[in-house]
């Protein structure tokens, strides 16, 4: 299953989610082989998740996602029944949307790299995952631009770069560019390529070019072999996305927000208060890299003030 996600370039992440998912399905009934299963027990599996997890709408459907490539693509078999098991039907909720004054607080109670990977969030309208994929060529110092690559959906998207951000990003560059060149001087430094990249141009994951503009502090070994030899690398990847989180959280209890606050939060308010300033709906759609604009219209909630803008009758009285 692995070999097959990784033939059609699926991210590392849906991979690790994929296989996660088969491996549950597999030991729920007692390590069977999901060739002796069908239907029933897909079936029983959704429900156990939805009635005795309680799993969200989004989590169940990524479980039918998951066995599906399972059946279809890994194991060969075209099963007609897999379609028609029951899709969870996703509540349309409502974003949650920090006030400008909330997030002064919150970015005042951060600091270091996750702090400057915060402010990036807000500053931007970037994924999380996003940022830290972030590579030194991708930023655009005197375009005041980001370039982002392979986003949600594969899709590349450019986002405009803060004026004050410039600072603290050149300097962020200067402490990567002193752990890069350590690693170098050790025989490592090589970073993660895409798409054998790594094969055509042999010294390009060497290069500062492409680093990340977010090391992280220690090295690791890349659980993906290396394109050119089959082995694994010992490299120096991005920071890792539960730092942000964690900090993020912590800064929210600290800033004393009575709100569900995490770092995709800073990109809802991002989207919100842009159109609260007055910038059109698709400029924003642009930024955030949606492809319909019905999914920015979301964000438009909050330009009507109290409700739909009425007056309520009992401020009436």
């Amino acid at each position: 299953m692995r070999i097959h996600l990784r033939t059609r370039h699926y991210s590392i992440r849906t991979e690790e989610a994929y296989i996660d998912w088969a491996r549950r399905f597999i030991l729920f009934h007692g390590k069977r082989h999901p060739q002796d299963m069908g239907a029933a027990e897909v079936e029983a599996f959704l429900s156990h998740l939805a009635v005795d997890r309680q799993v969200s709408a989004s989590t169940q459907n990524q479980a039918k996602a998951a066995l599906l490539y399972l059946y279809k693509q890994v194991l060969g078999i075209d099963l007609p029944w897999l379609d028609e098991v029951i899709q969870a039907r996703r509540p349309r909720r409502l974003p949650v949307v920090l006030t400008p004054s909330e997030v002064r607080a919150l970015l005042m109670h951060m600091n270091g790299t996750t702090g400057l990977i915060a402010q990036l969030l807000y500053g931007t309208g970037m994924r999380l995952m996003e940022a830290l994929r972030l590579r030194v060529k991708d930023v655009e110092f005197a375009r005041r631009e980001i370039v982002i690559r392979e986003g949600k959906g594969n899709k590349d998207r450019i986002t405009v770069l803060p004026e004050n951000l410039i600072n603290p990003l050149q300097a962020q560059l200067k402490k990567a560019l002193a752990l890069h060149e350590k690693d170098v001087a050790a025989g490592l430094g090589r970073v993660y390529l895409p798409h054998a990249l790594a094969v055509k141009y042999p010294q390009a994951d060497k290069s500062w070019a492409w680093q990340w503009v977010f090391p992280s502090p220690v090295r690791s070994v890349d659980p993906r072999p290396d394109a050119r030899t089959g082995d694994n690398v010992e490299r120096r990847h991005h920071v890792y996305p539960e730092s942000v989180q964690r900090s993020v959280r912590d800064a929210a209890r600290l800033a004393q927000i009575d709100k569900p606050v995490s770092p995709h939060v800073l990109r809802h308010s991002f989207a919100t208060h842009l159109l609260q300033a007055g910038y059109d709906i698709r400029t924003v759609q642009e930024l955030l890299g949606h492809a319909d604009v019905s999914t920015t219209m979301i964000y438009t909630h909050v330009l009507n003030k109290g409700g739909r803008g009425i007056l309520s009758p009992l401020d009436a009285l």
